[in-house]
């Protein structure tokens, strides 16, 4: 008598997977999820570059919100006025330092982790980190079970509760799903600077910087060899590609 081994029945993680191959799930006219597909967002990216940010908080004026309000428009997501539900790409926050009472504004946005918690504990797959550093969702696969919001230290992601209407077909966004700063993934793989750095810099500041962190001639790798900096949470060891300096 033989006895035949019965295939493994697939995973919801594979059938998921599997979905998001074939299919393309249409948002609004000229708008896709699959416009940030992994595979797509993937092979556009450069694996010998990480590209990262350097916030001068000494730099960033009080009141000043050129960089939220610049992404809110480059990337079509606006709050509703309700504050648990307002999408919070970048956001604005207010440090003080307990023994000397000085306070400094800085934005706060997704930290592009080397190690991002959020790829760890994502059942699916959506959220995943490119060769060039860049941590992205894939709304295609995202099943909205929020697990990237609890593992993220620095509350970079929001959830669309609500259905949205007149979006970027750049930066597609679809109810149910999680979403967070791409760093304009859309603008850096055409060659240009994140909406957030350029309205800073337009702002005369300059509290912002964009470059490529593995380059030592760049900019930013100019800056931090030259100015200490540091990183959000660094007991976590997550090496950010966002620095902070004069906090």
């Amino acid at each position: 008598m033989t006895c035949t081994q019965k295939p493994a029945a697939p995973t919801r993680r594979d059938i998921l997977k599997s979905g998001a191959a074939m299919a393309t799930l249409q948002l609004a006219p000229g708008v896709t999820l699959m416009a940030f597909g992994g595979s797509e967002a993937q092979a556009a990216a450069d694996a010998g570059k990480r590209w990262g940010l350097l916030i001068d908080a000494g730099k960033c004026a009080e009141g000043c919100s050129a960089c939220v309000t610049a992404c809110a428009d480059e990337n079509g997501w606006k709050g509703k006025g309700d504050a648990e539900r307002d999408a919070q790409w970048i956001r604005k926050v207010t440090l003080k330092n307990k023994a000397t009472g000085r306070t400094s504004e800085l934005p706060v946005m997704c930290q592009h982790c080397e190690s991002p918690p959020c790829v760890d504990v994502c059942p699916t797959g959506a959220s995943f980190k490119r060769k060039d550093g860049i941590v992205l969702v894939d709304k295609h696969i995202c099943i909205g079970c929020r697990y990237c919001m609890m593992a993220c230290p620095f509350k970079a992601r929001s959830f669309v509760h609500e259905p949205v209407t007149n979006q970027k077909t750049h930066a597609p966004r679809g109810v149910g799903t999680v979403e967070g700063c791409t760093l304009c993934v859309h603008r850096i793989d055409a060659g240009r600077i994140p909406a957030c750095v350029e309205a800073c810099a337009a702002t005369g500041n300059g509290a912002m910087v964009f470059g490529d962190l593995r380059d030592p001639e760049s900019e930013i790798s100019r800056r931090l060899a030259e100015y200490p900096s540091l990183t959000l949470r660094p007991d976590l060891d997550l090496n950010q590609g966002v620095r902070y300096a004069e906090i």
